[in-house]
């Protein structure tokens, strides 16, 4: 799986060097926001059902057109779907914070899903409104912490402009 520190570490590797210092201020970085990350990670996996229902929500009420017969939320089981993948997007966004890195959206959630979508004939702005309803919606203090709220809110742009 991708994080900060085995990026930097296969990168260097790869060049057959040692890293840098560059490369070392980096992982410093990610290592001085861990605290942060975590606590993002906890108050989303304690909140996540909630914040998968307002955001699933927040969508369908946007577009009520995606309940008409013919459309992606037609049947209450196409509903439960959208709920469902918006889910497994938090719940990659909580496995990204834990990391420290992008590897699990890049491997699990982004890698070919406007390719699924399209063959599905999904749309991707209702998903992205959902989601941004989520970061717009976070508040520190009380949600988490502005430090861990700004950690929190980059992954959810990340998967935003992987669907926009």
């Amino acid at each position: 799986m991708k994080s900060v520190i085995s990026t930097v570490v296969t990168a260097a590797d790869a060049a057959g060097r040692f890293p840098s210092s560059s490369d070392l201020e980096s992982v410093q970085g990610s290592l001085q926001r861990a605290a942060a990350r975590m606590e993002a990670a906890e108050k989303l996996a304690a909140g996540i059902d909630k914040v998968t229902k307002e955001a699933g929500d927040a969508c369908f009420n946007k577009y009520p057109y995606l309940k008409n017969a013919g459309e992606a939320g037609d049947s209450q089981v196409k509903i439960d779907k959208c709920y469902r993948d918006l889910g497994h997007y938090l719940r990659l966004i909580n496995y990204c914070l834990v990391v420290g890195g992008t590897g699990p959206l890049d491997e699990w959630g982004i890698a070919g899903q406007r390719e699924v979508y399209r063959s599905l004939n999904l749309p991707t702005a209702p998903y992205v409104a959902a989601l941004e309803f989520t970061r717009d919606r976070g508040c520190a203090p009380r949600d988490m912490s502005a430090q861990a709220l700004v950690e929190y809110k980059a992954y959810l742009d990340y998967v935003i402009n992987s669907l926009s």
